[in-house]
């Protein structure tokens, strides 16, 4: 695994509109840089995302990432 710094930059490349961190803790977030309408929420998009690790916050990523391609 690669230094945070540079795995937060390649994330938030990959995913643009997210803002990627990790807590003291050691679980990984991702919060969107803008808002959601509340049709968005309802179909299951989320302002905030949490894991145990950058894998699994990669995939939510990806499976929000599908939601906008999919389409509400």
């Amino acid at each position: 695994m690669g230094d945070f710094e540079d795995l937060k930059a390649a994330i938030e490349s990959e995913h643009p509109g997210w803002l990627v961190w990790r807590s003291d803790a050691g679980r990984w977030y991702a919060t969107r840089s803008g808002d959601l309408t509340d049709a968005q929420l309802q179909a299951g998009y989320a302002m905030t995302l949490a894991a145990d690790d950058e894998g699994g916050l990669r995939e939510l990523l990806i499976d929000q990432a599908r939601k906008d391609t999919e389409g509400i």
